[in-house]
C-alpha cells in the first residue's frame, strides 16, 4: 500500500488542492467545487469532504464566505505591526508637492486612453442595478413629472430621508429622517462637515494614511493637519490622538472607521467605542466618512462610530456612490449638534438636490432589493480583492506586502526597498497604465513605496496584464536601484 493510499481519504483531498494551489492550478480567488459536488465527482462523503476543505480553512488557504462557499487565499503577506512609540508632528499645511502631484494624477485619470489601476470609481455595469434603477427613473419621470422641474430644497427628499434612517440601523445607527440632509455625494457632505465645524487656520487630525482627496479640500479650506499613525489592524491611533486633544491642538478630525481608504480594513469595535468617547469629552468634532461601511465582507456589519455617540459630536457622511448608483452621486449626512449649521451651508452651496434621482434611490431602498443587492456585491468584491491579491502575489517583486481588506474593493501595497511609486506612476503613464502613487496619502507624503489598487472593475484581460507590467516596472526598479 503506498503512502497516499495509507492517508484518511479527507486528508489525500486536502493535499491534492493543496498541490492545485501550489502550481496555479487553482489561483487564488477561485471557487472550489462545491461540497456536494465534490463529493458526487469523487464517490466520497460530504462529511468527508468538509474535513478536507475545514483543514485548508484552519491552515488559511482557504476562506468560507456566507452563501457562496470556499474560495482559495492569496499568501501575499500583509504589513507588519504600525511601530511603537510614533507620535503626531506639528499642525501644518500640505506640502506643495502632494498638491501637484494629486492634480497630475487626476489629470491622468480624464485620459481615456489610460486603464487606471487605482481608480475607486466601480466601472463594472454586472455589479450595479444600472436596468433596474433606469426603470424607476422612467416611471418616476411619467408619472412624477415635477421631479423633473421642481427644486429639492435641503434637507432633500422625505423618502430618502427615511429609508436611509431605516437602512442606518443595520450599522448601529438611531438615527431621525428629520436629521438627515441629502448631498451631492459623500464628498461634498465632507465638505459642508469642514466647513461648519471649523475656520481658516484651524488644525484638524487626519488619519496616515488617508484619503487624498481631503489633503487638497483642506488647503483650499486654510486648513493644517497633523497625520494619525493609522495601521490596518487597530486603526487610528487613539493615544496619539488623546494626546493632541488634551492638549488642545485640535480642532477637529477625519476619521474612517470602517472600511478605511487606502487601507480597506476597519477599526475595532472598543476602538470606535472609545473614539467616540474622545470626541464627547474633549468637545471637539469627528467628521465620521462611512463611505464603505455598508460594503463590509463579514456580516453582521460592524457599527460606525456614530452609532456610540451619545452627544451629537460625531458628523457621519456616507453616499450609494460605491454601493448603488455610482452616477447618481446622492450622498447624505447626519450632523449631530451641528445640523443646522450644515443645512445652512448647503443652502448657500448648491441650493438643491435633483429630486427625481434622490427620489429614484428611495424608491429602490423602499422596495426591498437593496439588502439583496448588497449581499451579492459584498461577495462580489470578496473575490475581486482575493483576486487581485493573488495577481499582485504572481507579478510584484519579492517582497511585497498588502492588506487584508475587511471590505470594499481597495488594497494598500507596500513595495520592497528600493521601489518608488511616483517613479512607477511616471513609468507607467506612457504605457497607458494609471495609479495613485502612496506619496498622495498623507499631506506629508511621506508613502514613497506605497500606492492604492482597486478591486472595483471586472478583471478583463487587458487589466490582468497592466497589473503584470506594473509589477515588472516595480522589479526594474529594484535591479537598476
Amino acid at each position: 500500500m503506498s503512502i497516499t493510499e495509507a492517508l484518511p481519504l479527507y486528508q489525500s483531498l486536502a493535499d491534492e488542492l493543496r498541490d492545485a494551489m501550489r502550481d496555479g492550478r487553482l489561483p487564488a480567488g477561485a471557487r472550489l467545487p462545491s461540497v456536494r459536488e465534490a463529493a458526487s465527482s469523487r464517490s466520497l462523503s460530504i462529511n468527508t469532504v468538509l474535513a478536507a476543505y475545514r483543514q485548508l480553512e484552519a491552515a488559511g488557504l482557504v476562506e468560507a464566505r456566507p452563501q457562496s462557499g470556499y474560495f482559495v487565499r492569496s499568501r501575499l503577506p500583509s504589513p507588519p505591526p504600525a511601530p511603537a512609540g510614533q507620535l503626531p508632528e506639528e499642525g501644518r499645511p500640505a506640502d506643495g508637492a502632494v498638491l501637484s502631484r494629486i492634480a497630475t494624477v487626476l489629470a491622468a485619470q480624464t485620459r481615456p486612453d489610460t486603464i487606471d489601476l487605482s481608480l475607486a470609481c466601480p466601472k463594472g455595469g454586472d455589479f450595479y442595478p444600472g436596468e433596474r434603477l433606469a426603470r424607476i427613473v422612467a416611471d418616476l419621470s411619467r408619472r412624477r413629472p415635477a421631479l423633473l422641474t421642481d427644486y429639492s430644497l435641503p434637507p432633500g427628499s422625505a423618502l430618502l430621508r427615511e429609508q436611509i434612517y431605516l437602512h442606518a440601523a443595520a450599522l448601529g445607527m438611531n438615527l431621525s429622517p428629520d436629521a438627515i440632509l441629502i448631498t451631492n455625494g459623500c464628498m461634498e457632505a465632507l465638505q459642508l462637515a469642514l466647513r461648519a465645524v471649523t475656520r481658516p487656520g484651524d488644525t484638524v487630525g487626519l488619519e496616515s494614511p488617508t484619503y487624498f482627496n481631503l489633503i487638497p479640500l483642506i488647503d483650499r479650506l486654510g486648513l493644517k493637519t497633523i497625520e494619525l499613525p493609522t495601521h490596518p489592524d487597530t486603526g487610528l491611533s487613539l493615544d496619539a490622538l488623546e494626546l493632541l486633544l488634551s492638549e488642545g491642538r485640535l480642532q477637529a478630525v477625519v476619521a474612517m472607521p470602517n472600511v478605511h481608504n487606502p487601507l480597506g480594513t476597519g477599526m475595532p469595535l472598543a476602538a470606535k467605542r472609545r473614539l467616540a468617547a474622545l470626541a464627547a469629552q474633549y468637545r471637539v468634532p469627528v467628521i465620521e466618512d462611512a463611505l464603505y461601511a455598508e460594503l463590509q465582507f463579514a456580516t453582521p456589519l460592524q457599527p460606525t462610530a456614530k452609532a456610540f455617540d451619545r452627544d451629537g459630536w460625531i458628523i457621519v457622511c456616507a453616499s450609494y456612490t460605491k454601493t448603488l448608483a455610482p452616477g447618481f452621486r446622492i450622498g447624505w449626512m447626519e450632523g449631530g449638534r451641528f445640523g443646522r449649521a450644515l443645512a445652512e451651508l448647503k443652502f448657500c452651496s448648491s441650493v438643491a438636490q435633483p429630486a427625481l434621482l434622490a427620489e429614484a434611490v428611495g424608491r429602490f431602498l423602499e422596495n426591498g432589493g437593496y439588502a439583496q443587492h448588497l449581499r451579492r456585491l459584498r461577495r462580489v468584491y470578496a473575490g475581486q480583492i482575493e483576486r487581485l491579491r493573488g495577481l499582485i502575489d504572481a507579478s510584484f517583486p519579492r517582497g511585497t506586502l498588502a492588506t487584508q481588506p475587511s471590505g470594499g474593493f481597495l488594497l494598500w501595497v507596500e513595495l520592497p526597498e528600493g521601489c518608488n511609486t511616483n517613479a512607477l506612476f511616471d513609468a507607467a503613464l506612457p504605457l497607458g497604465i494609471g495609479i495613485t502613487p502612496g506619496k498622495l496619502y498623507a499631506p506629508s507624503g511621506r508613502y514613497s513605496r506605497h500606492l492604492r489598487l482597486s478591486g472595483c472593475y471586472p478583471f478583463t484581460e487587458r487589466h490582468v496584464q497592466a497589473l503584470g507590467t506594473l509589477g515588472a516596472l516595480a522589479s526594474a526598479q529594484l535591479t537598476e536601484g
